[in-house]
């Protein structure tokens, strides 16, 4: 069976709550498309707006991050349940703006992803590569080590279920998009990774998506390869832009 294509916008750290009704108020008419499974994932305090605003689109709505922990001092985090109660499917986890910027390790990621499993959210896990570690040739033993650590303890079941989000660290908001066919040959090593770790039908089942300034105008291509299942789309799921990329096949 074909993987149903999966587009996520990753709104970062914009959008008032007022102002993402707004946005998914105009966005709900522009990204129809039943062929494709349409996620935004909104800061932590646009969450319950954005989720009532969504009711009767296709539009599901993700968060940005979670704790791996279930309740306790743990200052301004979000326990699993609190995203689930508040009607939230998905959930990135391992952003490299995460890793970058707030000390996120393989390891605390592997720690998200199995939490959000046991409380049935889908994680979106991020990987990606440095320029430098591109230009060093190691961009696949670097994204292979993310890959295991982070589906370590997953069982094939739940791996199947996953979503994995490859952005090179590089063409996140640079303007940068990396050529299709560096896109496809890391998405192709994922499933290859995914394979290696659990089968053949696990691999087959997993969805791995391409970010890093996915356009209106490279989204079409890269969707048409064989081993990218969508985008994890940053900037440009701020504007109606958003809804040429999730009709990227009409």
């Amino acid at each position: 069976m074909a993987r149903k294509k999966i587009i996520a916008g990753n709104w970062k750290m914009n959008m008032t709550p007022s102002k993402a009704v707004e946005l998914i108020e105009t966005l709900k008419p522009l990204v129809k498309n039943d062929d494709v499974d349409v996620v935004f994932c909104v800061p932590a305090i646009d969450i319950i707006p954005a989720v009532e605003a969504a009711k009767g689109s296709n539009i599901q709505i993700g968060a940005e991050n979670m704790y791996f922990e279930e309740k306790g001092a743990f200052t301004g985090e979000i326990a699993p349940d609190m995203l689930t109660d508040a009607g939230v499917k998905y959930v990135i986890i391992g952003h490299s703006e995460r890793r970058e910027y707030f000390a996120e390790t393989d390891e605390t990621v592997n720690k998200k992803v199995l939490k959000a499993f046991e409380h049935g959210l889908t994680p979106i896990i991020c990987c990606g590569e440095s320029l430098t570690q591109r230009e060093q040739g190691v961009t696949i033993d670097f994204i292979r080590q993310q890959i295991k650590i982070a589906f370590l303890n997953v069982t094939a079941q739940q791996a199947a279920e996953a979503v994995i989000a490859y952005e090179p660290i590089w063409a996140i908001g640079t303007g940068k998009v990396a050529t299709t066919q560096q896109a496809q040959e890391v998405c192709k090593a994922i499933r290859d990774c995914i394979a290696e770790i659990y089968d053949e039908a696990t691999a087959a089942a997993v969805r791995i998506q391409y970010g890093g300034s996915v356009s209106a105008s490279s989204a079409p291509e890269l969707f048409a390869q064989p081993d990218i299942d969508g985008g994890l789309v940053g900037g440009a799921s701020l504007k109606p832009d958003f809804g040429q990329i999730v009709n990227y096949n009409k």
